[in-house]
């Protein structure tokens, strides 16, 4: 008998590159790098070489870009041509202590968001904001416009004091992220995922004339209505607070 003590995630990759000498990488650079560890444990130099240069790949393109001024945040957004997504991280702007679960929920966040940098790079450029007002708070960006925003912090009431709790709505930032992908490289959002976004939002019971327009403009307008009517209702907290 031989015990081989690893974790069996990977074997049916490794198992179908020894069967036909190729394989296909898994999604995201965290897979490919344990897919690689797994390689260097059964000395199988050709799958080594194979996750080494997908990651020399990856590492050749930026996850994400850090902006050190407002100048600089909005010229990145008015000029791309992907939709954005960006993430404020000021854990000092705080007034109050922090609630026992904010530190872990702020680190939640922070992994979230470099998880969707590696699953969307190439589709979305990810902004990286350390200077600014909020302690975490993402904004979601559509043609230079801000499509939705999803404030992650609050202040709540504890034994005759305030203190400030950081929550991580991960669904919540899902949900605007795939919003988001609407306007990958298009003139307008694509119609038939608007109407099914539509569609959602009128069984809900939100349908308004004025959204009844068929032309480009006015679909760009109901998304956007569609978003702040979403954000409005995120424990009726008010935009950015």
């Amino acid at each position: 008998w031989i015990l081989i003590d690893r974790s069996g995630k990977h074997f049916d990759s490794i198992l179908c590159y020894l069967r036909d000498g190729t394989v296909v990488l898994p999604k995201g650079y965290q897979a490919v790098q344990e897919l690689l560890a797994e390689a260097k444990y059964y000395l199988i130099q050709g799958l080594v070489e194979l996750c080494q240069n997908c990651l020399q790949g990856n590492k050749e393109q930026a996850m994400c870009v850090m902006v050190t001024s407002i100048k600089e945040e909005e010229r990145l957004i008015q000029s791309s041509t992907k939709p954005v997504v960006k993430m404020v991280y000021n854990r000092s702007n705080n007034k109050y202590s922090y609630t026992s679960n904010s530190d872990d929920n702020l680190l939640k966040n922070i992994e979230l968001f470099d998880k969707l940098s590696l699953n969307f790079n190439g589709r979305i450029l990810f902004i990286r904001n350390v200077i600014g007002d909020e302690i975490c708070c993402w904004s979601f960006y559509g043609q230079g416009r801000k499509l939705a925003e999803v404030c992650c912090t609050s202040i709540v009431y504890a034994t005759e004091k305030k203190q400030t709790k950081v929550e991580f709505p991960e669904a919540r930032i899902y949900e605007e992220t795939l919003n988001a992908l609407l306007y990958e490289m298009m003139p307008f959002p694509n119609h038939s995922l608007l109407e099914a976004t539509l569609q959602s939002h009128t069984d809900r019971g939100s349908h308004s004339e004025e959204e009844e327009g068929p032309s480009g403009t006015e679909l760009r307008e109901r998304v956007r209505r569609i978003h702040v009517k979403r954000y409005s209702t995120y424990d009726d907290r008010p935009l950015g607070l």
